[in-house]
């Protein structure tokens, strides 16, 4: 596909700046990137639609309060580790409470802040849902790569994480939305 021209932006005054297109080979990679990415959510997602009737977000939630000290984090830490928006995650913990899996506990040292807590049913939906989960992952990733190939995915997937949380102040990041 041939790269469309660009046009100046309009009151600039300045030409406006090439785009940087990625060559065929970028191309390749970013295309496979992104069809292994939704292939794997998809695939990830509907092993957990049919062992536990719960999308992959709610099961990494689950999972986040899990590796929490008491089974509990604020609502603000959980969108920031979960990478969502806080609608999301509040939508997403109302769906959990629904199911009894997670309640929400004010937070006695800020009364606009919550704490989002594992349930004891929670907890033990999570145990039994975890062992086809991994195994899901492990084959659709681990079995599937050297361990060097796995530590090279490690690498660029952090990499790429850390560029995409800015530390500076106003940062447009999912969970501070």
């Amino acid at each position: 596909m041939k790269a469309p021209a660009s046009a100046p932006t309009p009151g600039s005054g300045q030409e406006p700046q090439k785009p940087r297109w990625l060559t065929d080979e970028e191309q390749r990679v970013w295309r496979s990137f992104m069809e292994g990415v939704t292939l794997l959510d998809d695939h990830l997602d509907r092993q957990l639609q049919r062992d536990a009737g719960m999308p992959h977000v709610y099961y990494g939630l689950l999972v986040k309060l899990a590796d929490a000290p008491r089974g509990q984090l604020r609502m603000t830490e959980l969108a920031m580790l979960a990478k969502i928006t806080r609608s999301r995650l509040s939508h997403a913990i109302a769906r959990l409470e629904k199911n009894g899996w997670v309640r929400r506990e004010d937070c006695p040292d800020d009364k606009r802040g919550q704490f989002a807590v594992l349930t004891d049913q929670g907890f033990e939906v999570l145990r039994q849902t975890a062992p086809g989960h991994v195994e899901a992952v492990r084959q659709a990733v681990f079995d599937r790569l050297s361990p060097e190939q796995q530590k090279s995915l490690g690498e660029i997937m952090r990499i790429v994480a850390e560029g995409l949380q800015p530390t500076e102040a106003g940062a447009d990041l999912p969970w501070l939305r």
